[in-house]
């Protein structure tokens, strides 16, 4: 199983592109998009044994995009949901 840093980085290591910002930024929308549409009929991958057209999918396309995203800016998103998870703790008194 890969960490996220992983994920990012392999990612990084064939889609990567400053200039691309707002590409990344609208194809997360759209995927996210997608991901309603396939929640509303609740297609998923145990039920029809594809992956194509399933939550599983667009959640996996919606996780690329974020870590494309991620990218761009530089941003180390396991570090940062790290941190954003202590903030949480204290937030939400877990």
């Amino acid at each position: 199983m890969q960490s996220l840093s992983e994920l990012q980085a392999y990612i990084r290591t064939f889609d990567h592109r400053t200039e691309k910002k707002l590409h990344y930024f609208l194809k997360l929308s759209e995927e996210v998009g997608e991901l309603a549409e396939v929640l509303r009929k609740d297609q998923r991958l145990a039920d029809t044994g594809e992956l194509k057209g399933t939550v599983e999918e667009e959640l996996c396309d919606v996780l690329y995009y974020v870590l494309a995203l991620a990218n761009v800016y530089d941003i180390d998103l396991e570090a940062c949901f790290q941190q954003k998870d202590e903030l949480n703790k204290v937030k939400w008194g877990r």
